[in-house]
């Protein structure tokens, strides 16, 4: 959705750059269906590449018109080593978990769920939804402190908010710009939306320490040099300390970072783990109706788990490298 807001050509005052700047990687993403009735653009994980920081999987869903369609209806499913963080721009989806949660979530409010060691939950746009959807569903990998923990659910309605002349700048998770997101995770990290009517020419500071990654939501932006198209991702590595933005018409930007995560993963299904024997394990637990819980006052019966592969699942780092090779 191009949003207007208010106007100047600069954020937080950061000064022009002169030297190159460092590598970036574009990640086109691709379709996947989630339940019946949505169609999401996946970003992360990809083949090229798998996080940015701890941020392990990002979809992006939309604008969709649903004013004659369900809206987003996923059965419950259970998690377990990650936090799920859903931020709407248009829509509204309804969050229960088996923790006893029932709550929705609008445009400009932020639903994080840390899953610890299983949780389960279900995402349904109610019968009387808005008539456009859009949005997105992020992973953040816990470490291995965290992990193990017990599981917590929160919602922000009220998130720190900047204007910036033409820019209004939302910070959804850690800190940016002297601003301080009230969504709690585990390892260094951010995410901040940045909303701009264009044509304007930005700065972005940036953590040189984080690795970052720029999802274009809607219109038009350059970035760092590259051109980006709603649904794409722009990979920056660490080592830079603010990037270039270019607008000519209406944009809406997301920006996502921090610190290399250095622990190895193991992703299956809604799974995060170390090994083969976490996955197999919880998958274990959720077919036999343990550790996880019932969800409340859900309708849809929940999601059977699909039979794991016929070979050992391998941890990989976060370029998707398994340990011994290159």
């Amino acid at each position: 959705m191009d949003d207007p807001v208010g106007g100047s050509d600069g954020v937080f005052g950061a000064t022009l750059a002169t030297g190159p700047e460092p590598e970036s990687v574009l990640l086109p993403g691709h379709d996947v269906p989630l339940g019946r009735y949505t169609t999401v653009r996946r970003l992360l994980p990809l083949r090229q590449r798998r996080m940015v920081g701890a941020w392990c999987f990002v979809d992006h869903f939309g604008p969709e018109d649903v004013r004659d369609r369900p809206g987003m209806q996923v059965p419950p499913h259970p998690h377990t080593g990650l936090q799920t963080v859903t931020w709407l721009v248009e829509g509204e989806i309804v969050h229960r978990d088996s923790l006893g949660s029932d709550q929705a979530i609008r445009p400009g409010q932020l639903n994080l769920m840390t899953s610890g060691h299983g949780i389960a939950h279900s995402e349904q746009s109610p019968a009387d939804h808005p008539p456009g959807m859009h949005g997105l569903q992020l992973w953040v990998a816990l470490p291995e402190s965290a992990r193990h923990g017990e599981p917590r659910f929160e919602h922000h309605a009220d998130l720190p908010v900047r204007h910036d002349g033409d820019a209004t700048v939302t910070v959804l998770v850690g800190e940016y710009g002297g601003l301080r997101s009230p969504a709690r995770v585990h390892t260094p990290l951010l995410g901040v939306e940045v909303v701009v009517p264009g044509p304007a020419a930005l700065r972005l500071p940036l953590d040189a320490g984080f690795e970052h990654g720029v999802l274009l939501m809607a219109g038009a932006a350059t970035v760092a040099g590259t051109a980006l198209e709603p649904g794409s991702l722009l990979h920056l590595s660490p080592g830079r300390a603010e990037a270039s933005v270019e607008v000519d018409r209406a944009a809406r930007i997301v920006l996502l970072g921090g610190e290399p995560f250095d622990e190895d993963l193991v992703m299956w299904w809604n799974f995060v783990g170390r090994t083969h024997e976490d996955i197999a394990r919880a998958r274990d637990d959720w077919m036999a109706g343990r550790r996880f819980g019932a969800v409340v006052d859900c309708s849809h019966p929940p999601l059977p788990a699909p039979e794991l592969p016929t070979v050992r699942l391998k941890a990989r780092d976060r370029h998707g490298r398994t340990r011994g090779t290159a």
